[in-house]
């Protein structure tokens, strides 16, 4: 447990102050103007208490949400600085009317410090009240770190949307109040249901293609990711920032929802630099977390690419971490160092994105390549990757292949298809139910029709598919080959008596 929370917060060690800022990070932003916006919806089927009201009054669970998007600039708009972010913070820690003069005083992981004074009057790239661009944008959902704030990783948040993206946000928050338990499966699932809030919450904008959503989370958030992606199979890919799914396997598999075959998008962890022996040994931290990976190692139908930033540890994987948190001399590197490699993840993840969600070759050649050929040395960042394996090719499968073409052609497609996968086995069954279910919908009879006449093709002597084969020219009106339909079920099974009803009411 003590290597648990470690992990959790970040390392806090607070040794020696960094001096950094956005300017000198340097993001080259794309081609769009970014949006801010923050705001809060509920989710009435959950309850809460908000823990510093130290009472037993529980209401519908808030949702904080930060979005950042793609957009047009209006005479309404306003740039922002750091501190605007910072009001943020102190809503979703519930201290909304804290005086902004108590907030490097107030929160643990911030710093009365000259340099985080410098900071909070910092311009950032994005606008509020700045209107969303027309058309249709691929979506990151972003799962903070233990208990941390929605805008964590702004920086790199306003560098995406810049680029054509999306990005979607909530607080990391316990079950019951603001406050985790201290990592658990319980924990996990919560953020993972919130998860699923914000991937319900996106269908209300018209500007984001549904069809094009990842998930990306940092530390805890990681992990919760990973569950969610086993949950939703509408997920096309997944980005975890050094997440703590591969450092608590352990709370991992313990969900209800655990299943690994389920887990089958892409996947790219980037991980911190080795944690000295020194530290290991001071901190009380288990070795094992240098090398270990036992999501990487048992996956199988998820393509994974592992990446090591040298120069990074855990706390430099978000914006806050390279802005606030104190420099620990044991292992930390230089502020410079820092901010190069903050800079270098996000146009990693950049790339992997285009890569995934857009289908671009720029992106998927960075990917793809060797360290070297992206023109880095592997004492920055180095790589190993491991394809994911092919699926056996099932029924489910061809199915998908009909609905594509329309349920037409399927004797062809079948033929065609078992050269591919001579191992394909249409069950009498499942073809009978799904002829059966198009059948009875005016708009899919003729498309149930074409089911049964393929599985009539695979199994020419079944009483019970021509029998369902009449119904369905029966419910299309054409009584005609209904009645042939009926006859050749009775020549095969003479005691079917819904055939011989059919009949009799066919003839009248």
């Amino acid at each position: 447990m003590r290597f648990t929370i470690l992990f959790l917060y970040l390392f806090f060690t607070i040794l020696f102050y960094g001096q950094t800022s956005l300017k000198d990070i340097n993001f080259d932003n794309g081609m769009f103007t970014v949006g801010f916006k923050h705001y809060n919806a509920i989710d009435s089927t959950r309850t809460f208490r908000v823990h510093n009201g130290f009472n037993n009054q529980y209401i519908n669970r808030p949702i904080p949400i930060s979005i950042w998007y793609p957009a047009t600039i209006e005479k309404k708009s306003d740039s922002l600085i750091v501190l605007d972010y910072l009001k943020v913070l102190k809503e979703e820690e519930e201290w909304k009317n804290l005086p902004d003069e108590f907030l490097l005083d107030w929160f643990p992981y911030l710093w009365n410090t000259p340099e985080n004074k410098l900071h909070l009057m910092e311009n950032v790239s994005a606008f509020s009240n700045a209107k969303f661009l027309k058309g249709k944008f691929p979506v990151i959902v972003y799962a903070p770190s233990y208990q941390a704030s929605s805008i964590e990783n702004f920086a790199m948040f306003e560098y995406l949307a810049s680029n054509g993206f999306v990005v979607i946000s909530s607080p990391s928050r316990g079950t019951e109040t603001r406050y985790l338990e201290g990592g658990t499966t319980k924990d996990m699932e919560t953020q993972s249901r919130d998860v699923e809030f914000l991937l319900k919450e996106i269908n209300k904008y018209e500007n984001i293609d549904v069809e094009r959503i990842a998930l990306m989370g940092f530390s805890f958030g990681g992990l919760s990711n990973a569950i969610t992606v086993m949950k939703n199979q509408r997920i096309k890919a997944l980005v975890s920032l050094d997440g703590t799914e591969r450092y608590n396997y352990s709370v991992l598999e313990k969900s209800a929802y655990f299943n690994l075959d389920d887990f089958n998008v892409p996947y790219i962890h980037f991980a911190q630099k080795e944690i000295p022996k020194e530290v290991l040994i001071s901190d009380k931290i288990s070795a094992n977390v240098n090398y270990e990976y036992i999501l990487f190692d048992s996956l199988r139908y998820s393509t994974i690419y592992s990446y090591r930033f040298h120069d990074l540890t855990h706390s430099y994987f978000s914006t806050f971490g390279v802005l606030f948190t104190n420099r620990d001399k044991r292992q930390d590197k230089s502020d410079d160092k820092i901010m190069a490699s903050y800079k270098l993840l996000s146009e990693h993840t950049l790339n992997f994105l285009a890569m995934t969600l857009k289908d671009k070759k720029t992106g998927t050649e960075f990917i793809e390549n060797i360290i070297k050929e992206n023109g880095f040395s592997e004492t920055l960042v180095s790589k190993k990757s491991k394809p994911a394996e092919i699926r056996e090719f099932n029924y489910q499968d061809f199915i998908d292949l009909a609905l594509n073409q329309g349920y037409q052609d399927l004797i062809s497609l079948f033929q065609k298809t078992t050269v591919i996968h001579p191992k394909l086995e249409l069950k009498e069954g499942m073809l009978n139910t799904l002829g059966l279910r198009l059948s009875f919908n005016p708009k899919t009879a003729q498309q149930g029709v074409n089911v049964f006449l393929l599985a009539l093709h695979l199994y020419p002597k079944s009483a019970n598919l021509y029998d369902s084969l009449g119904e369905a020219y029966f419910y299309n009106n054409d009584y005609k080959s209904a009645i042939n339909s009926y006859k050749k079920s009775l020549e095969l099974n003479p005691s079917n008596q819904n055939a011989i009803d059919r009949l009799k009411q066919l003839r009248k």
